[in-house]
């Protein structure tokens, strides 16, 4: 579980802090203990592998890891190539097809995404299997807001993707009369997607924020690739 070495280099002073040391502690006892925690260790930090911190455009914000078998690995919303996307996943790629007219994928892995420059970040990095937001609490709620203070700190502007009143009630007064840009809509999970995800038309937006800018849009197909 290693932080890639340009993000280190931004979060040396937070990575120090005694609370990160906590943090492993807790979860060498979760194993200790005999848990599953999602993801492996060595995808813990993936989405930061994936998107170097200057190269980052948007920002997808999650809540915890997929907490179901082989699911989860590393970053928000992404489950890896083989696995069948979860319902969260399939409406986003809903508002894909009917927004930028992609239609759905064969992979729900969204490495391609990620080495565009869009950071899928989730506020909590580890799950125990079987039961959502067992690590919040520990820490990483504080590793991720220091995450996004020093996006918000960046001169170069960034779109704020933040679906469901968890992405927003985290990040949302962050960027208050900031030169960055934050997108709102409700979370793209069954139970909300009606009421505000689908038709929400984020992907679109970015793209037209991102060519204001004077910055490459994303390309938003989805494909297929191993992981890294």
């Amino acid at each position: 579980m290693k932080l890639a070495k340009n993000w280190h280099e931004v979060l040396k002073e937070e990575v120090e802090q005694p609370y990160i040391q906590e943090l492993k502690d807790f979860l060498t006892e979760e194993k200790r203990a005999g848990k599953t925690i999602y993801p492996p260790d060595d995808s813990v930090f993936y989405a930061f592998a994936m998107t170097p911190f200057g190269d980052v455009k948007v920002v997808i914000m999650g809540q915890d890891p997929y907490h179901g078998p082989g699911q989860a690995h590393g970053m928000s919303f992404s489950v890896p190539p083989g696995v069948r996307p979860p319902p969260s996943l399939q409406n986003i790629f809903k508002e894909l097809e009917e927004d930028v007219h992609i239609p759905p994928p064969e992979t729900g892995c969204l490495t391609c995404w990620a080495k565009q420059g869009v950071l899928l970040l989730n506020a909590t990095l580890t799950v125990r299997a079987g039961e959502p937001k067992s690590h919040y609490g520990r820490g990483w709620e504080r590793f991720t807001d220091a995450v996004l203070k020093k996006l918000a700190e960046r001169e170069d502007p960034i779109v704020f993707l933040l679906w469901g009143r968890s992405a927003k009630e985290k990040c949302e007064h962050l960027f208050e009369h900031s030169h960055h840009v934050v997108l709102t809509a409700t979370h793209p999970s069954p139970f909300s997607a009606h009421y505000g995800f689908l038709g929400c038309r984020h992907f679109s937006q970015t793209n037209e924020l991102l060519k204001q800018w004077g910055k490459s849009p994303i390309d938003w197909s989805v494909k297929k690739e191993g992981l890294i």
